[in-house]
């Protein structure tokens, strides 16, 4: 079935026991809930919660000469508009030298490189708002995410609110579960404890290229 907008939509309404919309003009409650939620970021929102690879992005990023460091790091790398989340940041285009130490201050990332190698969630019309490319687990996790925001607005919802949040946190499990076999062999995620500890670190440590 082809991912749109109207679809995602029904996909929310169906979970919450609402009739489908024919059209994104229906002047009912449910559509005005909806065009809330995906006007608030619904979607980049969906896309923050994993390194979904259907969104990964690489792009070479040079430094930008006009900005100047008064001090530690050198070098100035505006952060691309399409950014979410970074996945990798290396020194090389194959991705085999992470790059150890950097910092990021509001739109910018700052490295002692001129010139560096990173690959990120982007919510760009080719990757993350691509939705020829969705999997079909995350699609359902998008659809519960926005049934989930819509629950609370809507005054004749026909179930549970606890139990909707269940049924879509699996469906959350499930679509990072799907995304992470199409990892390569013997790549690893770090640890939610090491990657606190890494934060503790001046600027921002990277123990692996990966996750």
């Amino acid at each position: 079935m082809t991912v749109d907008q109207l679809s995602i939509y029904n996909g929310a309404l169906l979970m919450l026991g609402e009739r489908k919309l024919a059209d994104l003009t229906e002047d009912v409650e449910a559509r005005y809930v909806l065009d809330n939620i995906w006007d608030n970021n619904g979607i980049r929102r969906c896309l923050e919660k994993a390194f979904w690879h259907h969104a990964l992005r690489t792009v070479k990023i040079s430094h930008d000469p006009d900005i100047t460091t008064p001090f530690g790091h050198k070098y100035a790398f505006t952060i691309p508009d399409d950014y979410i989340r970074l996945w990798s940041l290396c020194t090389d285009e194959f991705f085999t030298n992470p790059v150890a130490l950097y910092q990021t201050e509001g739109q910018h990332f700052f490295s002692d490189y001129q010139d560096m190698f990173m690959c990120y969630v982007s919510d760009g019309d080719q990757y993350g708002l691509n939705f020829a490319m969705w999997p079909d687990t995350f699609t359902e996790y998008v659809e519960g995410y926005f049934a989930v925001k819509a629950i609370k607005r809507l005054t004749d919802a026909k179930v549970d609110a606890d139990d909707l949040k269940e049924d879509v946190r699996k469906l959350l499990v499930r679509a990072k579960s799907n995304d992470a076999m199409k990892d390569p062999t013997g790549l690893t995620v770090p640890s939610g404890w090491s990657i606190a500890r890494s934060r503790l670190d001046y600027g921002r440590r990277r123990q692996h290229p990966y996750r």
